[in-house]
């Protein structure tokens, strides 16, 4: 075997991993995050579980990615360990898809029909369509299409480059002597496992040693302990990925090891007890692609098959390996929701973005809690209420640092144009929801303040105010309403009823004054009250900003600006129509009509 041989091998690994790579991504991009969302929303039924992890995995082509995934679900708490165990044993049948594809190279005849089903074959007619869906589609998920089928011929030509470097090794004495070595069942073993180990791919290191089948010296009894060794070595990943999570994220890859371990050793036992009565021909032949890919099938299925029953034995010897700590695991408190702000999310971006969807929503309902509970302060105020008005405020602000931070790295990656969409609105809207929260403790601050001096706002006064704090009420729950549900047609409710906020804050604030100059309010409650509607007021432009935003990026965008100016045109109907009617609705008391003097500051004596 020469130098370039040696080569063009390492140059067929090379595209082999990166058209693995390539494929897998494009399944998961296509598939926008539902494969995730229905292993999130798993049943307790190991069997279902089994046959979801089985499915999601030969799509992905990654057990490695289903079971990494998984731990993150434990780690998140959506997940219970009891489930993930069905989950990954699944994972493990379902990487063997890919084995079944490469083994299609081993297809032979002379028929047109049968030479199509060469990869080889039909791998450039695959390359060339997606080369074309990449190049000259507009639209993203053509173009996850497209990398779908590239990854896929890449994968093929991978592949067919290491068999046909390779070869030349058949006529190597030295290296038939290194393969009859792995016969041993342990050394063999010991090989798959490290191999795989260094790749983290199952996946990959079956394909290669697939691909050393075309030297024609790797025989059945060489083959078997090695891809028994591959099915512990795939562990590695979700070991890696376990580091710095909690106990039973860490028990969940626990379990995948242990369930490879088990099964490799009962498999291993059974077959070479058996194989001293019977004594298998087929392990002294050749092996083939659709060998291998038999092999790793059936020791797969028959793992899962005996060990299924067995899922709680799995998980208590997991339970028994990483132990609870005397003192009672920590409760489910605030910070469970960050859990699902977790980094081994990031290379899902559909799932990491619905997560960070749910948490912004879980976000919003805090925020308007915290408004609310301090307008309800006004009518009946109590230390214990506004204390724990604050502290909800402060949990506002940990979620927009935690979910900023995640955004941020999560915008880094290769998001799809609608969840590069979704993270703007995100980013935008989040900084809304913590200044609201923020309002709400001024508000908090206003109603001590006239609790402690014992000040109320006179019967008129008290009566405007009943109705502002009603629109307030009425337009954060349109807003937060809007975003939530995505929905269009609420948000551009918003700015009408924003308007007509506007004209509230101006209307009371003149008839304060008239009512200080007149001697019917004092100068100290005048400032309360100027809080108050001042803090009503920035509210609803934040409410605003949040219809404003959800608009602009669900119709491809355009100025805000801009956007508020058409609102408002006079020829504007909708607009007018909502506008009349939120008038209406929120109508002052009729008092006299008011002129430029009675907004005129008024003199305070020294």
């Amino acid at each position: 075997m020469s130098i370039f041989n040696a080569i063009a091998l390492i140059g067929g690994l090379a595209l082999f991993l990166y058209g693995m790579n390539l494929l897998g991504d494009g399944l998961s991009k296509t598939s926008g995050g539902k494969l995730e969302s229905i292993l999130e929303k798993l049943t307790s039924n190991p069997i279902k579980g089994v046959l979801l992890g089985a499915g999601v995995t030969a799509v992905i082509q990654s057990s490695s990615a289903t079971t990494v995934m998984v731990v993150g679900f434990v780690n998140s708490g959506i997940m219970k360990l009891h489930q993930a165990v069905g989950i990954i044993m699944g994972a493990n049948i379902g990487t063997t898809a890919t084995s079944w594809l490469l083994s299609l190279t081993g297809i032979q005849g002379d028929s047109f029909f049968i030479n199509m089903l060469k990869p080889m074959s039909f791998s450039p007619i695959l390359a060339i369509i997606g080369v074309i869906m990449i190049m000259f589609c507009k639209k993203e998920k053509k173009h996850d299409i497209g990398k779908i089928l590239v990854g896929f011929a890449i994968l093929m030509y991978g592949m067919e480059a290491m068999s046909s470097a390779v070869k030349p090794l058949a006529d190597v004495p030295e290296f038939t002597h290194i393969l009859t070595m792995f016969s041993n069942p342990v050394l063999g073993m010991l090989a798959g496992l490290v191999l795989t180990a260094i790749i983290q791919s199952s996946s990959a290191s079956v394909g290669i040693l697939q691909a050393l089948c075309a030297t024609g010296s790797v025989t059945f009894a060489t083959a078997l302990p090695i891809i028994m060794g591959q099915n512990i070595g795939t562990c590695v990943t979700a070991m890696i990925s376990a580091i710095g999570a909690k106990k039973n994220a860490k028990r969940a890859a626990l379990v995948h090891l242990y369930f490879n371990i088990i099964g490799t050793l009962v498999f291993m036992c059974l077959f070479y007890l058996i194989n001293a009565f019977i004594h298998f021909e087929f392990l002294s032949q050749g092996a083939t692609p659709v060998g291998i890919a038999t092999i790793h099938s059936v020791f797969n299925i028959f793992a899962t098959i005996i060990l299924l029953p067995f899922g709680k034995g799995l998980e208590k010897l997991a339970c028994l390996s990483v132990r609870d700590d005397k003192e009672r695991e920590e409760t489910i408190d605030a910070n469970r929701d960050f859990d699902l702000l977790d980094e081994r999310f990031l290379d899902k971006t559909s799932l990491a973005m619905e997560h960070c969807r749910m948490v912004t929503n879980n976000m919003a309902d805090l925020s308007r809690e915290a408004l609310f509970k301090s307008l309800d302060l006004f009518s009946d105020f109590s230390e214990e209420k506004a204390g724990d008005v604050c502290d909800i405020e402060e949990r506002v602000d940990k979620y927009e640092d935690v979910l900023g931070t995640y955004l941020m790295k999560l915008s880094s990656r290769d998001l799809t144009e609608q969840d590069s969409e979704t993270l703007n609105m995100l980013l935008h809207c989040i900084g809304n929801f913590e200044r609201i929260s923020d309002h709400a403790c001024n508000l908090v601050n206003a109603a001590r303040e006239m609790f402690d001096k014992n000040m109320h706002f006179s019967e008129k006064a008290a009566l405007e105010l009943r109705i502002f704090t009603e629109a307030v009420r009425d337009i954060v729950n349109m807003a937060f309403d809007a975003f939530k549900a995505e929905d269009i047609n609420e948000a551009t409710k918003v700015e009408p009823l924003e308007e007509v906020i506007d004209d509230l804050n101006m209307e009371l604030k003149a008839r304060h004054i008239r009512r200080l100059r007149e001697g019917k309010c004092t100068i100290e409650l005048g400032f309360v009250h100027s809080d108050i509607i001042t803090n009503y007021e920035r509210i609803a432009d934040h409410c605003s900003n949040i219809g404003v935003c959800i608009i602009e990026i669900r119709q491809e965008g355009f100025e805000t600006h801009e956007y508020l100016g058409i609102m408002k045109r006079e020829d504007n109907e909708q607009f007018r129509k909502q506008y009349a009617l939120y008038k209406e609705k929120y109508k002052l008391p009729e008092t006299r009509k008011f002129t430029e003097n009675d907004m005129q500051p008024v003199a305070v004596k020294a």
